[in-house]
């Protein structure tokens, strides 16, 4: 097997540059999608289970798309085309996501179709950003691997900055943050957008700039040479005949990637609390039947009448000076609309406008449906429960839309025997307002903390290649980053926070470089890309435990009726980490960096 060349500085920085605006499409995932799914409507308590599909698409499609490549090749290269299909899907799917509560759809709707675009959006990511990562290891020399790898992290951290800091600097030129509650604000939403055009851009690029060696060179280099006419191991054999380095490594791989997890689904909702006082609102969970609770987002009085939408009590109508009127809108001094489609609407604060059963202040005229209402000197909005007299039927439903009829249409539907309404009542929990400029205003703060962890990351990764042991590199990264997200669970001043996620830039930027750098060196033959493929489910597996696992820890920690401590899951974060900086040690490194390469083939002139 020939020794593979170097390679000069810009061919490196031209292997690795498409990853530049990969990472773009993933920064803007990583730090929106729990902000998406909350002003949608999701539960915060739900928001970890959200987080399964990235990396459960990661798992499914990297292994995929690293045995398939390792035998592919046509016009475009070997590793290319995954890049040019997956990267397609992203530019369409990111013009989509953002716009999951603007389609007129049900709160379930709305989020069932961000569920399947942020699906397709990381499934298409994780098949383009694996291309970059085998070329390195496909083309360059296990002395130059360490520096290769450090410019994608590099380009990796510097992606992550733009994307991050988008929807601060669109605000800070006037576009508007907030939005009608379940809208993402357009902040966000032209974020995607531009975000899909650099993309676009950063893939053309490496098409041009790019060219794999051909199978016959590949193969000297990658002591492949009867690789085209030997069967393609399984699964299974690659994994029992995988070196001690993958596992070790891996198991590494698991405590931090445990704990990024928690810090993509739960930073946006601890910064709002701790640093951005945001208000609180309270959601309907179900209803109390004397010991009994009926835990539904959506109730109905038997199959015909929504009573309760996804967490939010609908008007069945209002009081004015104690006389009832059905309603479905209501207008209050000429213009302002407090009730629209049977719903209590917010103002330009996110402040829902009337509480049901509190009078509302300085009515000078009243509009109900279009009906003016002359008495209108104690006016109230009413919800259907306390309207209800004797028995009754309530119909716990998982899914309720209407048609254009007016006709519900209900799934999962389960019906209870009520004796007497009289004795039910609202169960309730309190939850952060994500339709308050507070809460959308820590949204893009978070965008630019993480970039603040980018930038961090950055200067770590040039660091890094300098100490002389990578173990001692990578388990002080590791802790540094458990220490800041410990101090992000207890800092309620903004600026501070700043440390915090320089702290965790230095681990993000040792997990980017050292793992694959310390893998690939221990691998040689035909299957590298294979190898690359099943090593990403060290980072997937562990995303997904912890997706499963946030639901029920915070659920453990939560007192019921209050707000969820998302900032306690920063803490179980941070152990995490730390018990993988120790893990560290147990690694076995093979290194064969210092040996010299012998012929430079000539097409490595056109990479």
């Amino acid at each position: 097997m020939k020794i593979k060349p170097d390679l000069s500085f810009w061919k490196l920085w031209n292997l690795s540059f498409g990853f530049f605006g990969v990472q773009i499409a993933y920064a803007l995932q990583s730090a929106n999608v729990s902000r998406i799914f909350t002003t949608i409507g999701a539960d915060p308590h739900d928001l970890s289970y959200f987080w399964i599909l990235p990396p459960l698409m990661g798992l499914l499609v990297q292994p995929i798309v690293g045995m398939m490549s390792d035998r592919t090749w046509n016009r475009f290269g070997r590793r290319l085309p995954y890049l040019i299909f997956g990267a397609t899907i992203a530019v369409v799917v990111m013009c989509l996501l953002p716009n999951a509560g603007s389609f007129q759809f049900t709160v379930a709707s709305a989020i069932l179709f961000g569920l399947i675009a942020l699906m397709l959006l990381d499934t298409s990511i994780n098949m383009a950003m694996q291309p970059f990562k085998m070329l390195v290891g496909d083309m360059v020399n296990e002395k130059q691997k360490g520096l290769a790898y450090s410019i994608q992290s590099f380009l990796c951290n510097a992606g992550s900055v733009v994307g991050y800091i988008f929807p601060i600097c669109l605000g800070w030129i006037g576009m508007k943050n907030t939005a009608p509650s379940g809208v993402v604000p357009p902040t966000v939403i032209w974020s995607f957008y531009i975000g899909a055009a650099i993309l676009l851009i950063c893939v053309v690029y490496s098409l041009l700039k790019i060219k794999e060696w051909p199978p016959h060179v590949y193969n000297e280099y990658n002591g492949g040479e009867n690789a085209a006419k030997e069967k393609t191991p399984g699964v299974i054999s690659l994994l029992k005949n995988a070196p001690s380095t993958f596992w070790s490594v891996g198991l590494v791989q698991f405590f931090c990637w445990f704990a990024f997890l928690f810090l993509w689904t739960y930073t946006t909702n601890t910064v709002a609390l701790n640093a951005f006082d945001t208000p609180a609102t309270e959601n309907i969970v179900g209803i109390k039947d004397g010991d009994k609770t009926y835990a539904s987002k959506n109730l109905l009085i038997g199959d015909s009448v929504l009573i309760v939408s996804h967490g939010h009590a609908l008007v069945e109508g209002i009081k004015a000076d104690g006389a009832f009127y059905p309603a479905s809108t209501v207008v209050i001094n000429g213009n302002d609309t407090i009730v629209k489609d049977h719903k209590i609407t917010n103002d330009e604060s996110g402040i829902a406008k009337a509480k049901f059963g509190n009078q509302i202040s300085n009515v000078k005229s009243l509009n109900v449906d279009g009906k003016a209402i002359e008495n209108c000197s104690d006016v109230s909005v009413v919800d259907y429960l306390s309207r209800i007299q004797g028995p009754f039927n309530l119909t716990e439903a998982a899914i309720v839309v209407q048609g254009a009829d007016g006709k519900l249409s209900i799934e999962d539907a389960t019906t209870h025997q009520i004796s007497d309404a009289a004795k039910c009542s609202f169960a309730t929990n309190t939850v952060l307002n994500s339709a308050t400029p507070q809460y959308n205003d820590a949204g893009n703060w978070v965008g630019l903390l993480y970039a603040i962890q980018a930038l961090g990351s950055v200067v770590w990764a040039i660091l890094l290649p300098k100490f002389r042991s990578r173990k001692l590199s990578y388990s002080l990264s590791l802790l540094l980053a458990g220490i800041g997200f410990i101090m992000l669970a207890f800092i309620s001043n903004q600026y501070l926070l700043f440390i915090a996620f320089i702290l965790i830039g230095c681990g993000w930027a040792a997990m980017l470089a050292w793992p694959f750098t310390i893998l690939t060196n221990s691998l040689t033959g035909g299957n590298i890309g294979a190898y690359l493929g099943l090593f990403n489910c060290t980072i997937c597996v562990p995303q997904i435990i912890a997706a499963l696992a946030g639901g029920w820890i915070l659920s453990s920690l939560s007192n019921p009726g209050e707000i969820a401590p998302e900032y306690l899951m920063m803490v179980v974060a941070g152990i995490s980490i730390i018990i993988g900086s120790v893990c560290v040690f147990f690694i076995k490194e093979k290194n064969s960096a210092k040996t010299a390469p012998v012929e430079t083939p000539l097409e490595s002139e056109n990479i």
